[in-house]
């Protein structure tokens, strides 16, 4: 599952939530079953030895707090801890152990304020077996203030489906305000217009998927707008992406394949295996938020309890927040694919332990922008909330103009 660039360059791309040459996180399918429990050949649910402070997810994280990687098993091959959702993010620096077996910072390096961090983390026991783990937390904001974390990332190139999303750490109450101090142009100029999910969260679209080669600006003058009574905004900055080429991918889960287009032309149809009759994919419009080369999947992040731990599925792209992955599988028979839905919610693609670009999976990971859409056909299911990830284009173009502030 990657990107139409080269991997290199993908990465750098490569949006939010995942450093460049280091993407490995946890992860979960939301919706659909069995091949991933432990049986049929998957592999087991060994316990993660990978130990991050802070815990993750959390927040108000003071710039003097520790922060430590560990590993109980095996070294530490790399670890990433980068600053996401800013303009310019930057790697923390830092320093392994000798022994491999601790990843700190160095010692005069200290984490931004009202920052969101992301903690990539990869590791290798001494049979050459990789884990990995991805966590995040964001530092403490002034009291008073607010910020919003943004997607995609400052001269990202992205998808045609991409969505400009900022969420906000705190409530806001005067949503007009906030809007009106964000401004997001194109060129050639298109109507965008934005969206509110609530009151912690606003994304902006065109009517249709952006024209290949456009550009893209977000300039957010929230510094000293008031959002809430006594709650003022701290952020005065610019960030731009470039449109990349046009890659539609057509998932049909009742005929086992997905077609990939690009620019509308039919560059392959692929087998998968889509959610179990019990656990059903999303039908719908979802969007590439996240890239991992190698991820763990644990089922008790996404309510499956302990059904399935894999720790390196290769090749996993993120469609949904709630769990929904494209991704690389290779504990599956090979004749799984194309012919039967076995899944807990997710799209699998044939694919080989340690991930490969010769095999569908990898071909796909290759050639995927952030951006990208996917949409999931015949699935019986319901169409994904178009507030579960970047699903915004489920949503008529009148029904998502009634949801902005101005």
């Amino acid at each position: 599952m990657r990107q139409l660039l080269q991997r290199a360059t993908a990465r750098a791309a490569a949006l939010v939530l995942a450093s460049a040459a280091l993407l490995a996180g946890a992860a979960g399918c939301d919706g659909g079953p069995t091949d991933m429990s432990g049986k049929d050949g998957s592999p087991g649910t060994a316990a993660d030895s990978i130990h991050v402070t802070p815990r993750d997810g959390a927040k108000g994280v003071s710039r003097d707090a520790p922060i430590r990687v560990t590993v109980s098993e095996g070294r530490l091959e790399r670890v990433a801890v980068r600053q996401i959702e800013a303009a310019d993010p930057v790697d923390l620096p830092g320093r392994l152990s000798p022994d491999g077996k601790t990843w700190t910072p160095e010692p005069d390096a200290h984490p931004a304020l009202a920052a969101k961090y992301g903690v990539d983390a990869v590791t290798r026991d001494d049979d050459g077996r990789r884990a990995a783990r991805h966590t995040t937390f964001t530092t403490t904001v002034p009291a008073h203030r607010f910020i919003g974390y943004f997607t995609p990332e400052n001269r990202a190139t992205v998808g045609t489906g991409m969505i400009v999303s900022i969420g906000f750490n705190r409530q806001i109450k005067d949503r007009a305000a906030v809007q009106r101090a964000i401004t997001v142009s194109a060129e050639p100029a298109v109507e965008v217009v934005g969206h509110w999910f609530g009151d912690r969260r606003l994304d902006f679209r065109p009517r249709r998927y952006w024209q290949p080669g456009t550009r893209v600006s977000v300039a957010m003058g929230l510094r000293d707008v008031q959002a809430a009574p006594g709650v003022y905004g701290i952020q005065h900055k610019t960030v731009t992406f470039t449109v990349g080429r046009s890659q539609i991918s057509t998932v049909d889960a009742a005929a086992h394949t997905m077609r990939v287009r690009e620019g509308g032309r039919l560059l392959a149809t692929l087998p998968i295996t889509a959610g179990a009759p019990n656990r059903t994919t999303y039908n719908g419009k979802m969007v590439v938020s996240e890239m991992y080369d190698v991820t763990r999947m644990n089922g008790s992040t996404v309510g499956f309890g302990g059904e399935y731990d894999i720790k390196d599925v290769p090749h996993a792209l993120r469609l949904t927040t709630s769990g929904t992955f494209l991704h690389g599988n290779y504990w599956a028979s090979p004749d799984t694919f194309g012919s039967r839905n076995t899944s807990h919610g997710c799209v699998g693609l044939r694919d080989v332990k340690g991930g490969s670009s010769s095999t569908p999976a990898g071909w796909f990971f290759d050639r995927t922008l952030i951006g990208d859409v996917v949409e999931v056909v015949h699935s019986n299911d319901r169409t994904v909330p178009p507030d579960n990830g970047l699903s915004g284009w489920n949503m008529n173009w009148t029904a998502w103009r009634q949801g902005s502030a101005v």
